[in-house]
């Protein structure tokens, strides 16, 4: 469903190949590398999750980079926002299937992170007293 539009259903829809601008793969990586999008797409692989929640869990994000990095996952495909007409509203964020496929990279690298991040803080120690002398 669209932002402000919570009375129609999402429909499959043919996109103008002249329309498309050209995503370059650097785009991607920096979209999907950025420093909040990570946490984001983490959360809502789990299932859906509410706005409130992922500002509780992606920790030290403000409501405002958290609002616009939700509409980039959004435009690029990587989540999909569901409006649900009550008082108030109820949002929810969902990962798409291409974005669950992104998890499996992403959980690749977080592994490898968890499994080298103290060989890698060493590293800075050992580094920081070489340039510093």
């Amino acid at each position: 469903m669209s932002q402000g539009n919570t009375d129609v259903t999402a429909q499959a829809r043919v996109v103008d190949p002249e329309k498309l601008e050209v995503c370059t793969v650097l785009e991607v990586i920096n979209r999907i590398s950025g420093k909040w999008a990570i946490g984001i797409l983490l959360e809502a692989t789990r299932g859906p999750v509410r706005f409130t929640e992922l500002e509780r869990s992606v920790e030290g994000i403000s409501r405002r980079m958290l609002t616009l990095t939700l509409r980039n996952l959004e435009r690029d495909g990587l989540l999909e926002r569901t409006v649900y007409p009550t008082v108030p509203p109820k949002v929810e964020y969902e990962a798409t299937p291409m974005a669950k496929e992104l998890y499996a990279s992403l959980s690749g690298l977080l592994t490898w992170a968890e499994r080298h991040r103290d060989s890698i803080a060493a590293s800075r120690v050992v580094y920081d007293e070489k340039v510093s002398a």
